[in-house]
């Protein structure tokens, strides 16, 4: 097996093994409310303290690729996903697996970070395009696995199990191929500028971070009852200053966290911004329709979980023929195209009922997951195409960064959302107290919850086209 061959099969074990387990837990998430007795701004952070900890970290693990190196800190993140997901399934109380979750994180956030990255160290440039397609078949396959395997673990099992399918694979891959790991994207001097690391930013970073996610995830249970941080709202005014503070900072750096100025280039800002509104679409639907064909449609987990594969059964198809047109076209009509039938997935969703035909469910969803497939591989090749290879560790980080903010804000911007629509609806019930009586207050906050995130995806439509033509003459992408 060649060596690219061999670093893109590497590469695909550790992206199957995230987004699997990601997908699980999205689906698990009704059950373990009601298992470990949390409310849904509690159970929330099952997903939110995964997504906050990937987010924070990246831009580190992308600053230090150049100093540990991108094959060491991916097989790290190997043994630290595999610790965190033991963890996770020992768990004894919510709280707990709030914290394993983020041990896992941690070795995902090391993966995500520098997977492309390795793709873009070892692979021929002329089928990079290609290459970062096949990872978007281990994606999908991630993905499709999960919902099923967890509806099936959860229906006839246990829902520790749901993390403990992932030990055994971490454990295989550190053990044989780590050493094969740690000789790709070696830098020429280890270890040196470690002590350079901009420390001021990156406390900056988790401040801004974690400040914006709280206030999302707690402002709006805090008219219920519900919110576990009370005293959120007094932290409204910080949050923008955090956010200034913070880009003032990096702007006076040598070697910043965040290279800002990179995002004065219009083509590098506007993929960035798609990616990140791309995913808060995609996470407005995985984190709601889970609840709406559990509680409203009564659905058994095991049949969740065949629903929500209808999007990476689609990802695994279009991913791959994506990444092949992005070679011959480039970026900006694919990608375009694709958040379009995003937004039309959106739209259709705003129009279900309790009743809705389960054909009409799967059809919205499964044009979810073409839409997504058409943009992620075709707008992460664009990225990465143009910088040199020293540059892709920190080019890798941030593709991957804007696409986990996607999902933090996508997560708690849809439970914000519908939490405060359906208090107003129901006299301030929480959605754990849902019965069948409320599915008509149920629908209209879900209603609501999708309309908003239409709009998220035509500005994302919009961001996409208007990021022009590459500077490095795409179209005849090398």
């Amino acid at each position: 097996m060649q060596r690219h061959h061999r670093i893109l099969l590497l590469v695909s074990i550790g992206v199957f093994m995230s987004t699997m387990d990601s997908s699980m837990v999205n689906v698990a998430l009704p059950t373990l409310m009601k298992v470990l007795g949390g409310s849904l701004a509690m159970t929330e952070w099952v997903v939110l303290m995964y997504l906050l900890t990937v987010t924070v970290t990246l831009l580190f693990w992308g600053s230090l690729s150049g100093s540990i190196g991108q094959g060491r800190l991916y097989s790290r993140g190997i043994a630290f996903f595999t610790a965190g997901s033991l963890f996770c399934s020992l768990a004894p109380s919510l709280g707990f697996l709030i914290g394993a979750r983020f041990v896992q994180a941690t070795g995902a956030s090391m993966m995500m970070a520098m997977g492309p990255a390795l793709i873009n160290s070892s692979y021929p440039r002329k089928h990079l395009g290609k290459g970062l397609g096949m990872v978007g078949i281990a994606t999908s396959l991630g993905l499709m696995t999960g919902p099923v395997l967890s509806g099936l673990l959860l229906r006839w099992s246990h829902w520790r199990f749901i993390f403990l399918v992932t030990v055994p694979v971490g454990l295989l891959v550190y053990i044989f191929y780590g050493k094969t790991l740690t000789s790709v994207g070696s830098p020429a001097r280890p270890f040196d500028g470690i002590r350079r690391f901009d420390l001021a930013g990156g406390g900056l970073y988790l401040l801004a971070v974690t400040a914006t996610v709280v206030l999302l995830t707690s402002a709006g249970k805090g008219c219920c009852g519900h919110s576990p941080f009370p005293w959120s709202w007094y932290i409204l005014p910080a949050v923008p200053l955090l956010w200034l503070l913070f880009v003032v900072h990096e702007l006076r750096q040598k070697r910043p966290l965040l290279p800002v100025r990179l995002f004065r280039d219009r083509f590098f800002a506007m993929a960035m911004l798609s990616a990140m509104l791309s995913f808060v679409v995609l996470f407005f639907v995985l984190l709601l329709m889970p609840f709406y064909l559990s509680s409203v449609r009564g659905f058994p987990p095991d049949q969740v979980g065949w629903f929500m594969m209808a999007v990476p059964l689609c990802v695994f198809f279009v991913a791959p023929l994506a990444g092949r047109l992005h070679d011959r076209i480039g970026a900006r009509i694919i990608a375009s195209t694709g958040l379009s039938i995003c937004l039309c997935s959106l739209l259709l969703l705003t129009r279900l009922t309790a009743d809705t035909p389960a054909f009409y469910i799967i059809t919205a969803l499964a044009l979810l997951g073409v839409g997504q497939a058409m943009f992620l591989a075709p707008n992460s090749a664009a990225a990465l195409a143009g910088v040199a290879h020293d540059k892709s560790g920190i080019t890798s980080s941030l593709l991957a960064t804007s696409r986990n903010m996607g999902m933090l804000l996508g997560t708690a911007l849809a439970g914000f959302i519908f939490a405060h629509a359906y208090g107003n609806l129901t006299g301030g019930l929480d959605i754990r107290e849902y019965t069948p009586d409320q599915v008509i207050p149920f629908i209209g906050a879900l209603h609501q919850t999708f309309v908003v995130g239409s709009w998220i995806g035509l500005v994302a439509v919009l961001s996409s086209w208007l990021r022009g033509q590459s500077p490095n003459s795409e179209s005849s992408a090398p």
